[in-house]
């Protein structure tokens, strides 16, 4: 059973990522195609596997991400579900079968070894019934998707569907709670296209 202190490892690094003022490598190879294979272990939705793709068509700005920064210090995570919808979409990611869904921000870092971590956020998909009937899911309502891929573009990551973001404005740090049990895992993740 989940206590309201399980915080979501998975992305927590990857947030500080999305978050800090370090500088971050944005390659120009776009857009930047991602397949990768999902399982869903978590208690979100139905379970199973699927293969997921995602295209990124631009890196979200500096700019953007102090806006995102900036309204989440200062008015807190309703800010920043607010203002991440407003901006520019960067991308999408859907079934083989299926519509996109737009993502609103992605950054990515290279890695001393040629690699490079990709971290994408996202409100999440509500739907109907679940904004009629405001059960406790409603609270989770960020995506965060982390992609490690080694010089090759082949690599893996997690996906937390149903994130509460908050920042410790005592340790000054970006902490995630999954309402999950546990991420969505990608697997035989792989880029396509030219590596820089």
């Amino acid at each position: 059973m989940r206590t309201p202190k399980s915080m979501a490892l998975v992305a927590v690094a990857g947030a500080l990522l999305l978050w800090s003022g370090a500088p971050v490598a944005q390659t120009q190879d776009l857009p930047l195609r991602l397949t990768a294979f999902a399982v869903n272990m978590s208690n979100m939705g139905r379970g199973g596997a699927n293969t997921v793709l995602i295209t990124i068509d631009r890196w979200s700005t500096d700019e953007e991400r102090e806006q995102l920064m900036t309204a989440f210090i200062e008015k807190g995570p309703g800010a920043l579900l607010s203002q991440l919808q407003k901006m520019k979409r960067i991308g999408y990611m859907r079934l083989p079968n299926s519509l996109g869904y737009d993502l609103q921000f992605a950054r990515e870092v290279e890695s001393e070894d040629g690699g490079r971590r990709i971290i994408i956020a996202t409100d999440r998909r509500i739907g109907f019934q679940e904004a009629r009937n405001q059960p406790r899911t409603i609270d989770y309502p960020f995506t965060i998707t982390e992609i490690r891929l080694d010089k090759n573009g082949v690599g893996q990551g997690k996906m937390s569907i149903a994130t509460k973001i908050t920042y410790n404005k005592k340790t000054k740090t970006v902490e995630l709670e999954n309402y999950s049990s546990e991420p969505v895992r990608l697997t035989q993740v792989k880029a396509e296209g030219k590596k820089k």
